[in-house]
């Protein structure tokens, strides 16, 4: 699974050029949008709810989360208009990182408006994981895929765009048989992160260095 991802070419775009890509095949009538995330720890300045998150004001990243909730339902009304069906795979890890336990609670708001997202246990793919992690990836339909890039701190970076159609099928049929054994979103919310206590926020629990 996965196995031919590492040695296909691909060209980085940086951020910008990336988010500008994506949107462009975003509505070119792709069909639908693919999403493996896999890493534990990142950076998400300029989220107000993330920054409220690595302040240590808890409640306040809660609250700001929720006041997303109508731009989220705008952004599934554009995709039901242009008919581009929403799957999103989270990959967690045991003990679940404070950064993890925010971004699920971002999710969830998703999930109410109607957000197609299932979550695995990183335990559960151990045996496809013995020499690299799986990608990091947006797949959109059969026609273009992007390999989601970050510094050393965590910070988004732009991403690696793949167009191979034999490389995008590939991937696509992987995360297709990890999405099978995705657990439901509320199944796992309510048992493994709703109980949680508020993470203690830290520069080595955030993944974030120096000054954060």
């Amino acid at each position: 699974m996965f196995d031919s991802f590492p040695s296909d070419s691909s060209e980085h775009l940086g951020r910008p050029s990336y988010h500008a890509d994506l949107g462009r095949f975003y509505s070119s009538g792709i069909g639908f949008l693919n999403k493996l995330e896999r890493g534990q720890h990142f950076q998400e300045r300029g989220f107000p709810s993330w920054e409220a998150f690595a302040d240590g004001d808890w409640e306040r990243a809660l609250s700001l989360a929720e006041e997303r909730r109508e731009e989220y339902a705008q952004e599934l009304r554009k995709a039901s208009r242009l008919g581009v069906e929403h799957r999103r795979l989270r990959v967690v890890e045991f003990p679940i990182t404070p950064y993890v336990q925010w971004e699920l609670f971002v999710l969830r708001v998703r999930v109410d408006l109607g957000d197609d997202i299932k979550v695995l246990d990183a335990h559960d793919i151990s045996n496809i994981e013995r020499t690299r992690p799986v990608p990091e990836v947006v797949i959109l339909g059969d026609v273009v895929m992007y390999e989601v890039v970050y510094d050393e701190d965590g910070n988004a970076a732009g991403a690696n765009r793949y167009t191979d159609r034999s490389l995008i099928r590939e991937t696509n049929a992987g995360f297709d048989a990890l999405y099978e054994h995705g657990e439901g979103f509320h199944d796992f919310f309510d048992r493994e992160i709703l109980t949680l206590a508020p993470p203690q926020v830290s520069g080595a629990s955030t993944g974030l260095r120096g000054s954060r």
